[in-house]
């Protein structure tokens, strides 16, 4: 085996990546407090080529030298915007046709590896501030809640794990469903 070099990843330049056509789905962040967890999404977002995020709250905006440390330029490709309140984009993006689920451990949430919604509509995933989670007013407005299955004592993920685990299992059963 042999480590590819970076020609040889077929790396998409930017024009390239906003021309592409998109996973249909939408990252809200609710209230994140870390500028590294924020840059890691963005990353992950253009890892899998994601509509965009929706950064909420007091979730840090770019341009930070934090967010870009992890980023790594992916504030520049990945679209995002700015909504206030949380609550405020998950009715715009459901009254744009998203459904839309909050990445929680609920009473009546769906395990990841149960979750068949990207079959019929675009899909706007909330994830939630690294100590209180998704805000309940938030869950209520989401069409569901999905849960990562998890075995050990803490019973959590940080965020940009969580958010890596979610996309990538969004993004390989839609795939497998073409």
């Amino acid at each position: 085996m042999r480590k590819l070099s970076m020609d040889e990843l077929g790396r998409k330049s930017l024009t390239e990546f906003k021309a592409a056509e998109k996973q249909p789905i939408v990252v809200i962040l609710d209230n994140i407090r870390s500028m590294h967890n924020v840059g890691s999404v963005f990353r992950t977002a253009d890892g899998f080529l994601l509509e965009g995020i929706v950064l909420c709250g007091f979730t840090p905006q770019p341009p930070h030298r934090d967010i870009q440390k992890t980023a790594l330029g992916a504030t520049e490709s990945v679209d995002w915007w700015y909504v206030q309140h949380t609550l405020d984009a998950v009715i715009d993006l459901k009254s744009k046709g998203y459904k839309v689920y909050a990445v929680e451990q609920a009473q009546g949430s769906i395990s990841l590896e149960k979750f068949s919604g990207m079959n019929k509509a675009p899909v706007a995933l909330v994830f939630g501030n690294e100590v209180e989670g998704v805000a309940t007013e938030v869950i209520a407005a989401c069409d569901g809640c999905i849960e990562i299955p998890q075995e050990g004592m803490k019973h959590s993920f940080n965020i940009s794990v969580a958010a890596g685990i979610v996309l990538w299992e969004m993004v390989r059963t839609k795939q497998s469903n073409i």
